[in-house]
């Protein structure tokens, strides 16, 4: 509970963390974001991590001269792109076995359907939206490992979907983060983002379990 506790404060306070985390580890400070958003995107156990916001965040962090801006892009793009290449393998690996598995502290069952039913909806483009969907995001290349796409056709989606999310949001940081009106409601305006990003797949679940009422 203390851990999700600190995890909700670190989603809705980063402009009070990330100062904290340049000033303690200078450059290193470029590992550490690297290795949140490769493990947000990568590992299926860590859905909850900050995606969306923090590279909002980072943007205007990079637009008072915090962070390289291109350094940023290109870190977090690879970043983003190794971490569902990761996913991929996992779920190619491990493969359909894991949706008898039982729910743990951190993987749950229902994240997984729940993508499994969004991928075979929306097919391979899947990979590209749920870039903008977090937990599905997280789930998307899993699911698409156990073998619904071949890798080929999985990493042009990601890539594409990878570069996509990063610059919208890091650009969207850099050039509106600082904006006297966003800058003074910055956890709102995180808050904001948060709520919708996470509206489409709260739609999507609304009308899976209306059809199934009236099945």
């Amino acid at each position: 509970m203390d851990l999700l506790i600190y995890f909700i404060d670190f989603f809705i306070h980063l402009d009070k963390y990330l100062p904290k985390i340049i000033e303690s580890f200078g450059v290193w400070s470029y590992v550490i974001i690297f290795i949140i958003i490769f493990c947000e995107t990568g590992l299926v156990v860590t859905p909850i991590l900050p995606g969306d916001s923090l590279l909002f965040a980072l943007g205007s962090f990079a637009a008072i001269g915090a962070f390289s801006i291109e350094l940023l892009l290109v870190t977090l793009c690879i970043a983003a792109i190794a971490g569902d290449t990761v996913n991929y393998a996992a779920g190619h690996f491990i493969g359909p076995k894991v949706f008898h598995y039982e729910d743990g502290r951190f993987f749950k069952k229902v994240y997984l359907e729940r993508t499994h039913k969004f991928y075979e909806k929306h097919g391979g483009k899947t990979i590209v939206i749920a870039r903008f969907m977090p937990i599905i995001r997280t789930f998307a290349p899993f699911v698409a490992g156990i073998g619904a796409m071949s890798y080929p056709k999985f990493i042009i989606y990601n890539i594409s979907g990878g570069i996509a999310w990063v610059c919208l949001f890091l650009l969207g940081g850099y050039y509106f983060g600082n904006i006297p009106a966003v800058k003074n409601n910055f956890t709102l305006v995180i808050l904001a983002i948060v709520l919708i990003s996470i509206l489409p797949g709260f739609i999507e679940y609304w009308r899976h379990k209306r059809n199934s009422k009236r099945c």
